[in-house]
């Protein structure tokens, strides 16, 4: 038997061919059809995945079952309560692709969660039953694992640390439309705002006097990162005020759910040592006491996450 881990973004499906036993055989990637509000994008999937069986020489009857990571908030019964980025509004996903797809068990799950199911299960976090992983790209978005299950939350939206507040005097306006959320720090699109807020300060300006950064306006939070390991100092700075936040936050969560583990994932976890030396400072600093024997550690499985932790939503 094999079942299917599909992992849904809004410029590509990424999906993977795997053992019963969570060995993927192979995997694959199909472009997002997001047009007439992403009507086709189930039938797209459910096409590509009899194409694999069929050409594997399977029947879709030796297949166990499909799971889904999904850009949105996602229930434990399967209903998707919005997908912005697909254009998808309120349905049960796991109902709608079964149908599709002969009838066959389909589990789905909040792509951040669903990726912090793959590293629990094949990644960073193997063998713990309790963790919390935080993946900081464009956003920051993140998972629950307790006692080696999902948490899902009321309305599947358990784990989207991101817009956990972390700065009530902060002034700029988070896409959710708050102020102060921890995705305006700790994304990359944080990361280059707070390089760009220290640059207009009297931190910048004397800068500019005694030591010239080699950041400018146009940088990258890679550039960031790359220039704090160099030992410039605005950059060292704004990874300093990221380290904040971010270890602010997850001592609060470690205050709440008490894990073994944190897994930091995301492009922004490629900076490395740098990033988790700074994080865990502050959360040391900062965490109840009996919550801080905690693990910090990098995510291993990148991209292929998602996939990983969709597949082991079907046992």
């Amino acid at each position: 038997m094999v079942k299917f881990g599909v992992d849904v973004g809004g410029t590509t499906i990424k999906t993977g061919l795997f053992e019963d036993n969570g060995r993927l055989i192979e995997k694959y990637e199909i472009p997002t059809d997001k047009t007439e509000q992403g009507r086709h994008i189930i039938d797209n999937i459910t096409e590509h995945l009899r194409a694999v069986l069929e050409e594997k020489g399977m029947e879709i009857s030796q297949c166990q079952g499909v799971g889904i990571g999904l850009p949105g908030p996602v229930d434990s019964e399967g209903n998707i309560l919005g997908c912005v980025n697909l254009g998808w509004g309120t349905f049960n996903i796991e109902q709608e692709f079964s149908k599709k797809f002969g009838g066959l068990p389909v589990k789905a799950g909040n792509d951040a969660t669903v990726a912090t199911l793959g590293e629990q299960r094949a990644g960073a976090g193997r063998g713990m039953n309790n963790l919390v992983m935080i993946t900081l790209g464009t956003g920051v978005g993140g998972g629950i694992i307790n006692q080696g299950e999902i948490v899902y939350g009321t309305n599947g939206a358990a784990g989207e640390i991101g817009h956990m507040p972390v700065n009530l005097e902060e002034t700029d306006m988070c896409s959710c439309g708050k102020r102060g959320c921890l995705e305006q720090y700790a994304s990359a699109t944080g990361v280059v705002r707070m390089a760009k807020k220290l640059m207009d300060t009297s931190f910048g300006n004397d800068l500019d006097k005694d030591f010239h950064t080699v950041l400018n306006r146009e940088c990258t939070a890679k550039q960031v990162f790359d220039a704090a390991k160099a030992g410039d100092a605005l950059a060292k700075k704004t990874v300093e005020c990221l380290g904040k936040y971010l270890g602010m936050a997850l001592a609060t969560a470690a205050c709440i759910l008490n894990p073994e583990c944190i897994v930091i994932g995301g492009g922004v976890s490629r900076a490395g040592e740098i990033l988790i030396k700074e994080v865990e400072k502050n959360f040391n600093e900062l965490v109840f006491r009996p919550c801080k024997n905690v693990k910090f550690m990098l995510a291993e499985l990148g991209n292929d996450a998602g996939i990983y932790g969709a597949a082991a939503l079907i046992n």
